[in-house]
């Protein structure tokens, strides 16, 4: 998959492959003292998520933390995970659970489109107004720097790399460190401000396994056969195959884009050439998934499994980036990024927490929670605090969110909007950018409103 730890074959395969089983094995290790440290002192509970731990450990014995004990080799290879553990979560995202039917799901589908319009191009009114008003005209900063919010929060570390060349082209040579570092910080604040937010909503009683048991939906059970690989090593190997057919068709698709992307030229060409892998292979999820049950073999399908390869892969994405976090970048330009990440936060929080509950039907918070999660630090740290705070899956907000997911993925968090907006600042200048971005955000906003307002559409039998 192009992009995906590129240069690791170097001319000594061997050295190459016992780097990667070094890397892979440390981190590891390392997720798993900070899972036990967490549950040791049940961190969770204060809103404190285990791959946190495992991130601040890593910090710490990194070559530039105070017990610098990892080699610098090894920092560089996890660099480069983030791309790869959120192409695997996307990959998972849709195998385990039945499709949802849609007469049941087009009103909830609809509130979390509108929400999440709301949640990104707020970003970037949030962040063009910081721009405009501060960080252009006393610091000097590029316009481009408005884009950093929408494509670190939501886009994280792997839209932020794909996104430094382009910056660099239009004259923000240090657009790609920025972005890098904001995601990392996005994706602290996700983490550790959004399981505040559920000790909040578990104090408030809005979580849904709080509410009386008569207004608990029990979690769904699989009604196919069981039938599928019986011994738990071939249920696995059979599980990450599918994962893996499911992010080849992403990548496919990835290739197919560009070839025809690059037959068209000119700003087409540029967006399908920056476009990543992660946003497509939702869609081969969802095509592996609806041939699974067309075939009548949606049993080799485990929903354990396919949440575990998910919440590993996210695990391991927070662990790596929290460890791989530049102090030295984070202290130089202290200013800017504090003031982009607080802006951004801010935002986040007003809308999951005030106008979520307006937009959403039943399990809103569950439901505004895994959007917070999605907005502050990519869909990986969104299905974590859903799992921190519905870990029985009571709610519906996995498979409406789901579904937003393969609606939105494509042109936000490292989509074709993503990919645009750069280009939109520099030809239509930022203040133009900015009021089209809160023309849209009102729209969205108004849109969900009435949508809320529809009668609920009874599910097909």
């Amino acid at each position: 998959m192009d992009g995906l730890l590129p240069g690791l074959w170097g001319p000594d395969l061997f050295d190459g492959i016992s780097w990667l089983v070094l890397a892979g094995g440390v981190l590891a290790a390392i997720l798993a003292t900070g899972r036990a440290i967490g549950r040791r002192l049940q961190l969770q509970l204060w809103g404190i998520p285990e791959a946190l731990v495992a991130g601040v450990l890593g910090l710490l014995v990194a070559p530039k933390g105070p017990f610098p004990l990892l080699p610098e080799h090894l920092m560089e290879l996890w660099a480069q995970l983030p791309l790869v553990l959120l192409t695997l979560v996307f990959g998972s995202l849709m195998l385990g659970k039945p499709l949802p039917k849609l007469a049941g799901v087009l009103k909830p589908v609809g509130g979390h489109v509108t929400l999440a319009l709301v949640l990104a191009f707020g970003q970037y009114v949030v962040a063009g107004l910081v721009v405009l008003l501060v960080l252009q005209p006393l610091l000097g900063f590029s316009p481009v720097m408005a884009c950093l919010i929408e494509v670190a929060f939501e886009g994280g570390h792997g839209s932020a790399a794909a996104m430094g060349a382009s910056y660099a082209a239009l004259g923000f040579e240090s657009g790609q460190d920025l972005g890098l570092a904001l995601a990392t910080v996005g994706l602290l604040s996700s983490t550790l401000i959004g399981g505040l937010v559920v000790v909040l909503g578990r104090s408030r009683g809005w979580l849904v396994a709080d509410l009386a048991p008569e207004a608990i939906q029990p979690p769904a059970t699989p009604t196919e056969a069981s039938d599928g690989p019986g011994h738990p090593l071939a249920a696995w190997l059979c599980n990450l195959g599918l994962v893996g057919v499911a992010v080849g068709v992403g990548w496919l698709l990835q290739l197919l884009l560009r070839q025809l992307t690059g037959w068209i030229g000119g700003g087409v060409a540029t967006v399908g050439q920056a476009l990543p892998v992660f946003p497509l292979a939702i869609l081969g999820s969802l095509l592996v998934r609806w041939l699974l049950q067309r075939s009548g073999r949606s049993q080799w399908a485990s929903a354990p499994i396919q949440s575990e390869v998910s919440t590993l892969a996210a695990d391991l994405l927070i662990a790596s980036a929290t460890a791989g976090l530049n102090l030295q970048l984070l202290q130089a330009n202290w200013l800017p990024i504090s003031l982009l990440a607080g802006a951004g936060l801010a935002w986040n929080l007003l809308i999951s927490l005030w106008l979520a509950p307006k937009l959403l039907p039943k399990d809103w918070f569950e439901r505004a929670l895994v959007e917070f999660g999605q907005a502050t630090g990519v869909a990986a740290s969104g299905l974590l605090l859903l799992r921190m705070a519905d870990p029985e899956d009571h709610s519906d907000a996995l498979p409406a969110f789901s579904l937003k997911q393969l609606l939105l993925q494509p042109l936000l968090s490292g989509g074709v909007i993503t990919v645009v907006a750069p280009l939109a600042v520099t030809g239509w200048g930022l203040p133009l950018w900015t009021l089209v971005c809160a023309g849209v955000m009102l729209l969205a906003a108004g849109a969900g409103l009435w949508i809320a307002q529809l009668p609920e559409l009874e599910e097909a039998r």
